[in-house]
Order: structure tokens, then sequence, then C-alpha cells
């Protein structure tokens, strides 16, 4: 318990140098976003968020898989818990978002998520730990990222003018891509030691600090009355607006289609790990190390590669890469070289996951006027993930009746047509650059 706890300490006292010294820096160019304190905050948060994330990302599954002993089935039901918030909810939660400041939902949606992480270690303390518990969690923890998570994305856009906003989510990419350097590791200790359900009580500790971050932001908003327009108008108009913007739509099919797939994957990577190459809870930590590494490449030359052939070829690109991970994963050999080929799954997925949203994000974001931006951010995350709950119950039960590799290989397969409509559509290589001017609004 010792160890764990200097080890935590340590990974404390190493972030906090590292904000030091990215908010003190005069090494920074003049025009860096860094310079910028609401970003400065912004970032520093999506660092800290995203190192806790780790551990959760690793530890709940795992606290599933090897506590409660889950199926490839429960193991689908869990992630599609998470996900029947974003098919009920985000339509009506992007006209609420448009009507509300954005900031305090982003600050309340944190202080709801620690929250409820804190509830799976003090189950698994008093015996009330079960598969049940955990699905009310992944349903909660999926309305936090139906409001909060739309809130925070439309933040963004408050602080950063629209022609810098791949700059903005590159950075926030590389921040993440730290924390998933170091998080793995760090997670896969405390699950050795303390276990997987107590483990995921340092990431609400570390979200506590966020939102401390998140407190300090001044952002100027001018919200419109709630009266002024009917609700139902205003769902409507959102869904219009996305509806005869080409744009819009055809990249909710092609990311849409991804979700479905990547989601098919995710369900059974971890079961495929323990039960088929006999990886330990620590082992598939040092792996996961390897999604820092594909996230930092993307980040590092993504915005040269955005820039040099279009966001749009770009997401292409992102598709492409990910089909090669779950392809290598589904033929992984039950030796060394089969932890090798997890880990360079899990590289391709982080790397093609970040090309893929880097871009996405910053189109759907530039096309849309303000009055808009919460109404599009929610109807367009309802679209590209109406599939992925059942891509998850799709993976899992495909999973446990017929393998866990088919079901990655399904994935691969699949993100490899995918691959080649996308670069057979004319609006997916033929955007080459973010759009100058939002599209305007019709009456």
């Amino acid at each position: 318990m010792q160890a764990v706890l200097t080890i935590f300490l340590s990974v404390l006292r190493q972030l906090g140098s590292r904000f030091r010294s990215v908010f003190r820096s005069p090494a920074l160019p003049a025009d860096d976003l860094l310079n910028d304190p609401n970003y400065r905050r912004i970032f520093a948060s999506v660092v800290v968020t995203h190192f806790g994330a780790q551990i959760t990302m690793l530890a709940l599954p795992l606290t599933a898989v090897t506590v409660l002993n889950a199926s490839p089935s429960q193991m689908g039901f869990l992630m599609a818990a998470e996900i029947v918030p974003f098919v009920l909810l985000s339509l009506p939660a992007g006209v609420w978002l448009d009507r509300v400041r954005k900031l305090p939902v982003y600050v309340m949606g944190e202080i709801v998520f620690a929250a409820t992480l804190m509830t799976v270690p003090i189950a698994a303390w008093t015996g009330y730990l079960s598969m049940t518990w955990l699905y009310a969690v992944g349903v909660v923890l999926g309305c936090v990222h139906v409001f909060a998570g739309s809130a925070a994305q439309i933040v963004l856009t408050q602080i950063v003018s629209r022609d810098r906003l791949v700059e903005a989510h590159s950075k926030n990419a590389l921040a993440v891509s730290g924390s998933e350097i170091a998080g793995p590791g760090l997670a896969g200790a405390l699950i050795k030691v303390l276990g997987a359900p107590v483990a995921i009580a340092f990431d609400a500790i570390l979200i506590a600090g966020s939102v401390m971050l998140l407190r300090g932001i001044r952002v100027n908003e001018t919200v419109a009355p709630a009266g002024s327009t009917n609700f139902m108008t205003q769902l409507r108009e959102g869904i219009h607006f996305v509806a005869r913007t080409r744009m819009l739509w055809t990249l909710a099919l092609f990311v849409g289609c991804w979700q479905l797939l990547h989601h098919m994957a995710s369900v059974v990577q971890i079961l495929v790990a323990t039960r088929e190459l006999g990886m330990t809870a620590q082992a598939i930590g040092l792996c996961y190390v390897g999604m820092g590494v594909g996230t930092i490449l993307a980040s590092v030359y993504g915005k040269r590669v955005s820039e040099k052939f279009g966001p749009g070829p770009t997401i292409v690109a992102g598709i492409a890469v990910s089909a090669a991970g779950w392809l290598a994963l589904a033929v992984a050999p039950v030796n060394v070289w089969g932890v090798v080929f997890f880990g360079f799954m899990l590289t391709c997925f982080s790397g093609g996951a970040t090309l893929i949203f880097v871009n996405f994000l910053s189109l759907r974001q530039a096309v849309t006027p303000e009055p808009l931006l919460g109404r599009m951010t929610s109807t367009m995350r309802w679209l590209i993930l109406i599939g992925a709950g059942p891509g998850a119950l799709i993976g899992g039960y495909v999973g446990e009746h017929i393998g866990l590799r088919t079901s990655l290989a399904l994935a691969g397969v699949g993100a490899c047509v995918l691959t080649l409509f996308a670069w057979r559509s004319t609006v997916m290589m033929g955007t080459r650059s973010l759009p100058s001017q939002a599209v305007q609004q019709q009456p």
C-alpha cells in the first residue's frame, strides 16, 4: 500500500512540475495557444482528467472480468449501458445546452463523474458490487458524457478561434498522449496491489483536481432566453441544420460506422488479452502505453498531414490505421509476440482515433454558427453513437458464441470496407481545408 501511494504521489509531483513549466515557460512562441490563461487551464484539465481515465479505462473492465467473472455478453451490456444515454438524451440535451451557460455544466459533470466512480470501491468494500451495479454506473457516466461532454466541446470553441480549432484539438490530443504514457503503468501497479475496484478511487481524486482547474476559467457567453423559442422548434432546427449540411451528415455516416466497429472490437480486447493471451493486469497496463505512443505520433504529425492532404483524407487514413490494429490482434499468436500484437493494436487504435477525431471535431465546429453549437454537437454525437450500442452487443454475442478473435476480425474487415467507401466519397476526399466561415442558418 505504501509503495503504491509513493508511486502515485511521485506521478502527481511530475504532473505538477509539468504544469508549472507549461504555465511559466518563456520559450513559448508569442502566438502559442498556451499563452492564453483560459486555454492553459483547459489543457491542464485534459491532462489530469485523462491521466485518471487511463486508470478507469483499465480498472473498470478488469473489475468486471476478474472480480465478477463477466461473460463476453455481459461485457457487451456493460459497454452498451454507457451508450444508452446518448441515444435517449442527446437531442434534447443539445436544445437545453443552447439555453444555458456551458462551463457550469462542464464543471458539475466532472463532480458527478467523480462521485459515481467512488461508488465502485465502496460497493466492493461493502459486498454489494455486482454487474447490475456496474451497469448503473455505466448509465450515469453515459449521462455525464451526454451533457458535460458536449458542454466541454463547446467551451473550447468559446475560448479558441475557429481557425485554430485543429491546433487546439491537436494540443489536447498531445496532452492526452502524455497521460496515456504514464497512466497505464500506474494503473497496472494500483490494480496489482489494491485490486481493480480500489484503483478507480484514484481517478475520482484526480477528477476533483480537474474541477479546481476548470473553476478558474472565464468565459463571456450570451445565452438566449429560455422562452424565446419553443423547445420542439429548436430541436427541429438543430436536426434540420445537420440534415441539410452535406459535410455534417457525411461525417456522421462514416464516423458512426467506425464507432460501431470500434465498440465491436473494444468489448472483447481485454478478454482476448486475459483469457487467450494469458496477460496479467500489469502486463496489460504496460501495453496500454502503446495508446500514448499512437496518440503522440498522430498529434505531432497529424496536423502536418491534415495541412498537406486535408482534414477529410486524414479522417480516411485514421479509419485505415485502426483497421490494421484490429486485424493484427485477431491473428496474434499465444506467445510473447501476442503481447507485442496487443500493444500494436492499441497504438493503431489510438493513432487512428486521434486522426479521426481531431479533424472530425474541427470540421463540424467550423461549419456551425455559434447559436447552433449545442444542438449540432448533441445531434452529431447522437448520430455517430447510434451504432455503438449494437456494435458492443454484436461484439459480445459473436465473442461468446463464435470466438473472441472473430469479433476483432469482423471489426478489422469492416473498417477496411469502410475505408474503401470513404476513399470513394467526394466529400471526404474533397475536404482539403477547414471552412473559412460557418454555414449560414436558414430561417
